[in-house]
């Protein structure tokens, strides 16, 4: 399993902190209850890091066109038609995946199309499951626009236990579903906002896959 970029410099960091703390436990205590006690809780920490980090090698197999796919891996917690103010300004159906840290924190783009904005707001950092997060806790957001000219809004969120979101899309670029769009560091949540009347093709507690899942498809109206 590939390791993330994210991931690299803090993995390397922590094996040598890690490595020092061990090589001198055993040098002044030895080889007893100790050392084996903090080498083992110590071995299970880094590993629990390194799997957080891992970056699985994803293609949507089918044609993407049309579907808006899952953007990250976790667990559906919320359906529902909002009214989202703070950058489209419009009703829109809004589709919720909660990250636990046992989760791949990559994000993909949701759609094909441009990236129209990019945009960092500082915030709380509540659990990221609460409804509240969307709004108050540190976000990332990103619009696309789709060939046919509809808005797709992704909006990265940190949670109680996130401190960095990384976010790659740039405005003007093109996107596809199968390029990352950034990376949230430690539990958090990705937000979808689409129009009103978009089929929606999950349902609540579901466990999706980011890259592989098709969450939503946009009707004619709208593809």
């Amino acid at each position: 399993m590939k390791v993330h970029k994210e991931g690299t410099g803090l993995l390397l960091s922590l094996f040598t902190i890690i490595f020092i703390v061990n090589v001198t436990l055993y040098h002044t205590v030895g080889k007893g209850g100790l050392f084996y006690t903090v080498a083992f809780f110590t071995s299970v920490f880094f590993l629990l890091v390194l799997n957080f980090f891992r970056s699985p090698f994803r293609r949507f197999p089918y044609d993407s066109e049309g579907l808006v796919i899952a953007p990250a891996d976790g667990t559906i917690v919320a359906i529902e038609e909002v009214m989202e103010n703070e950058i489209l300004h419009r009703p829109c159906m809004q589709i919720s995946i909660f990250m636990s840290v046992f989760n791949v924190h990559a994000n993909w783009f949701p759609v094909n199309g441009t990236v129209k904005h990019v945009s960092h707001n500082n915030g709380r950092f509540m659990a990221a499951y609460l409804p509240k997060s969307s709004t108050e806790n540190e976000r990332s957001a990103v619009v696309i626009t789709t060939r046919s000219g509809v808005e797709v809004l992704a909006r990265q969120i940190a949670g109680a236990m996130a401190r960095r979101i990384v976010t790659y899309a740039k405005p003007g670029e093109k996107c596809h579903v199968d390029e990352q769009m950034g990376f949230i560091k430690f539990g958090s949540r990705v937000d979808v906002y689409l129009p009103v009347g978009t089929e929606v093709l999950v349902e609540m507690d579901q466990k999706v896959t980011g890259n592989q899942t098709p969450i939503a498809r946009l009707g004619k109206y709208n593809a």
